[in-house]
Formats: C-alpha cells, sequence, structure tokens
C-alpha cells in the first residue's frame, strides 16, 4: 500500500523558510520521479516543484523559482522541499506525490506578520 506522509509545515513569518520532509513507502522510490504540490486558500492544487528518480533533474513552477528547492534521499525514500523566502502568498497545503501514487494527506504552511 503507497503511503506519503508529508511534514514540516508550520507558521513563519513574511520573509522566513520551512523545509518540507516527505517520507514515501509501498512503492520503489528511488525508481519513481516525485512531484510537490501545493494548494492555497480559494485556488486550485498546483505544481510546484517536480525531481527525477536519481535527482538529476528538476523543474519548478515560475513562482518559486529560485526560491524552492526539491531534493531527495533515496536511502531513506524521502523528498524535501526547502522553501526560502516565503511571501503571504505562499500560505497552502503542500503535498507530495505524483499522478500514478497519489498523495499524501499534506502539511499546512502559513504565511503571517
Amino acid at each position: 500500500q503507497v503511503q506519503l506522509v508529508e511534514s514540516g509545515g508550520g507558521l513563519v513569518q513574511p520573509g522566513g523558510s520551512l523545509r518540507l520532509s516527505c517520507v514515501a513507502s509501498g512503492f520503489t522510490f528511488s525508481s519513481s520521479a516525485m512531484n510537490w504540490y501545493r494548494q492555497a486558500p480559494g485556488k486550485q492544487r498546483e505544481l510546484v516543484a517536480a525531481i527525477t528518480s536519481t535527482g538529476d533533474n528538476t523543474i519548478y513552477a515560475d513562482s518559486v523559482k529560485g526560491r524552492f528547492t526539491i531534493s531527495r534521499d533515496n536511502a531513506k525514500s524521502t523528498l524535501y522541499l526547502q522553501m526560502n523566502y516565503l511571501g503571504i502568498g505562499g500560505t497552502a497545503v503542500c503535498y507530495c506525490g505524483t499522478p500514478r501514487r497519489g498523495r499524501g494527506q499534506g502539511t499546512r504552511v502559513a504565511v503571517s506578520s
């Protein structure tokens, strides 16, 4: 059974940083490209970042380029998202997953002064 468990969200001030984690199980993580998504209040879920199975290649939404970094540790079956310079628009629930594997329950990021 596929399980994706996100953590690391919380309340942060504008300009602050958070590091999200996603622990995967139930499938061969090291063979799977992975994505981070987010859904802001009242908006559709969007793809934030993606990474290949080996971690050699990454892509980012234009809105987060230069501020977010996606990475992975295949030995730990864990996906990461380092988020820097968060703005008020960064308030969202963040999910890891893929179209094939589904997504986890998400971790909430709140940006507020």
